[in-house]
C-alpha cells in the first residue's frame, strides 16, 4: 500500500470540521476502495481525534507561522542546552512561555471558527503538546502534519513516543538527530608524522603547517562547574515556568470561583424575585376568580333588574289604557 496516497487522504479527513470526520472518512474509505482494497481498509481504519488533537491540527492548518514560530524557538533551546548556555536557555524559557500562551488563544479563536469551543482543560492539553513540540523534533513534525490523534507530552529528556499519536506515522519525514559531543570528550589527537589511520606512510607536512598544528589550542572540555550552571540554568527555567503555569491556573481557579459566587448570588436573586412572582400570580388568580364571581352575579342581578323594570312597564301600560275614558 502507498503510504503517501494514505498521508494525502489523511490529510484532508483531518482538515475537517470534527464532526464532519466520521462521514467524511466512510465516503473517502468507498472511494478509495474502489481503486485499491487495502487503501481503503486503512483509510476505514483511521481513527477520529480528541477535541484537544483536533484544535492543535486546525492550528497548523489555519495558521502554520504559529507552529514555524514554536519549531524555531525548539531550535534554538536544544542549541542553547547543547552548548550549556545557562543564559540563554532563561531568555528562552521566558520566551516560551509568552509564545506558549498566544499560541494556544490562536488555537482556541481557531477551533471557535471551525465550530468548537475549546474548554480550559482542553487548553491545557494543547499547551503542553505545543511545548512538545519545542522540545523534541519528531513531535515537531508529527504536529506539523496536522494528523494528531491525541496529545502530546515531552519530559525533556526522553524522546516522545508517537506510538498511536499520529495518523500514518510512515509518511512523517525523518526528525533530525544531534549527537552532542559525551562530556568530557577530548578531540582526537594530532596523528604522528608520516602516517595515516590505515599506518600507511605518507610524506612529511612542510614545517610551517606543523608549527600552526602545534600552535592551535585544544579544545577544553566544559568543566564540571559550567555544566552544573547550565544543568541548574535550565532546572530554575523549568520551574520558573512551571510555577508560572501554576500560578496561572490559580488565577482561573480564582475566577471561576468568583464567578460561581456572582452566579450563586445572582440565581438566590433570581429565586427570591420568581417566589414573589408566584406569589403575586396566585394572588392575581384568586382575585380573578373572585372578580368572575361577583361578575356572574351582577350580571345576574342586572338581568332579574331588567325582567322588573319591564314587567313594571307592562304594567304601566296596561293600567294606563284602562283609566282612558271611552
Amino acid at each position: 500500500m502507498d503510504d503517501e496516497a494514505l498521508a494525502e487522504i489523511a490529510n484532508e479527513l483531518y482538515a475537517k470540521p470534527l464532526d464532519d470526520f466520521i462521514g467524511a472518512r466512510a465516503a473517502a474509505a468507498k472511494e478509495a476502495a474502489g481503486r485499491d482494497k487495502e487503501l481503503g481498509a486503512a483509510v476505514r481504519g483511521l481513527p477520529k481525534p480528541s477535541v484537544a488533537a483536533w484544535a492543535v491540527n486546525m492550528l497548523a492548518l489555519h495558521e502554520p507561522d504559529v507552529l514555524a514560530g514554536l519549531t524555531d524557538l525548539g531550535s534554538r533551546m536544544r542549541e542553547a542546552q547543547a552548548s550549556l548556555d545557562a543564559t540563554a536557555l532563561r531568555e528562552l524559557g521566558r520566551e516560551r512561555r509568552t509564545v506558549l500562551a498566544a499560541a494556544v488563544d490562536t488555537a482556541r479563536a481557531v477551533a471557535q471558527e471551525q465550530g468548537r469551543t475549546i474548554s480550559e482543560a482542553m487548553a491545557t492539553d494543547v499547551e503542553e503538546t505545543l511545548r512538545a513540540l519545542t522540545a523534541d523534533a519528531g513531535a515537531a513534525a508529527a504536529v506539523q502534519s496536522g494528523r494528531l490523534l491525541k496529545t502530546l507530552s515531552a519530559d525533556g529528556v526522553n524522546a516522545v513516543d508517537l506510538d498511536g499519536l499520529v495518523a500514518v506515522p510512515a509518511a512523517l519525514p525523518a526528525a533530525p538527530r544531534s549527537v552532542p559531543a559525551p562530556a568530557g570528550a577530548v578531540p582526537d589527537r594530532p596523528r604522528k608524522e608520516g602516517t595515516t589511520t590505515a599506518g600507511a606512510s605518507r610524506p612529511k607536512p612542510d614545517k610551517p603547517r606543523l608549527e600552526a598544528v602545534r600552535q592551535t589550542p585544544r579544545p577544553k572540555s566544559p568543566p564540571a562547574l559550567e555544566k552544573a550552571k547550565a544543568a541548574l540554568a535550565e532546572a530554575e527555567a523549568a520551574q520558573a515556568e512551571t510555577a508560572q503555569l501554576a500560578r496561572d491556573l490559580q488565577d482561573r481557579a480564582d475566577g471561576a470561583r468568583t464567578e460561581m459566587a456572582e452566579l450563586l448570588q445572582e440565581t438566590a436573586e433570581l429565586r427570591t424575585r420568581l417566589r414573589a412572582a408566584e406569589d403575586r400570580l396566585e394572588q392575581l388568580r384568586r382575585s380573578l376568580a373572585a372578580t368572575a364571581a361577583e361578575a356572574k352575579q351582577a350580571v345576574r342581578a342586572a338581568d332579574k333588574a331588567e325582567r322588573t323594570a319591564m314587567l313594571a312597564q307592562e304594567r304601566v301600560l296596561r293600567l294606563g289604557s284602562t283609566d282612558t275614558p271611552s
